[in-house]
């Protein structure tokens, strides 16, 4: 996997945590740079994190599946845009202004379970992981603190396209994956 797909892999996976970020930006009433950075660190770590476990849980259980890995990628891959797709078209959910931990962790957990499936499949991928999951979290971290300052800017119009461009570049990168293995494309 290239540098490129990487970063596409890191946006679409920023993405739920950039949505998360601009509510929290909406809700504070006097942003401090604080926020943003509170913000980055935890979406940043927990995207980067997430991967890594989800990498060795992958590990574990790769020669296993070695036949089907491709299969395994494509699915996962595609359950996790969908599901940002449809969040992308629910109701915006009310997020309070606290940047505590018992507000911003399970945040953090929520918006990383995908970037645990995408870890799992990076163990079947020609991955450096320690790059990728590095890339992910500083990709993370900065549209999550952009985000807080874009939330206060502009609001809340721009949740739903993160998510749902998330979620298509997801189930396109799972069918890129997919026709590399059967052979259709280079």
């Amino acid at each position: 996997m290239g540098t490129g797909e990487l970063f596409v892999i890191a946006v679409a996976l920023s993405m739920d945590a950039f949505a998360v970020s601009i509510c929290k930006g909406l809700s504070v009433e006097k942003l401090r740079l604080k926020h943003a950075a509170v913000s980055g660190l935890y979406f940043g770590g927990f995207q980067a994190l997430m991967p890594l476990i989800g990498f060795f849980l992958g590990k574990q259980f790769a020669h296993l599946i070695t036949s089907v890995d491709h299969w395994i990628a494509f699915i996962l891959l595609a359950l996790i845009g969908i599901n940002m797709i449809k969040e992308s078209r629910s109701d915006a959910e009310e997020l309070d202004s606290s940047f505590s931990f018992k507000t911003m962790f399970p945040l953090a957990i929520a918006t990383s379970i995908d970037a645990l499936a995408v870890g799992v499949t990076f163990a079947f991928l020609n991955v450096n992981i320690w790059f990728a999951v590095g890339f992910i979290g500083v990709i993370t971290f900065a549209f999550s603190a952009a985000g807080v300052k874009i939330g206060q800017l502009f609001g809340a119009r721009f949740k739903s396209k993160a998510e749902l461009f998330g979620g298509i570049v997801l189930i396109l990168i799972g069918i890129k994956i997919l026709l590399e293995h059967l052979g259709i494309i280079g």
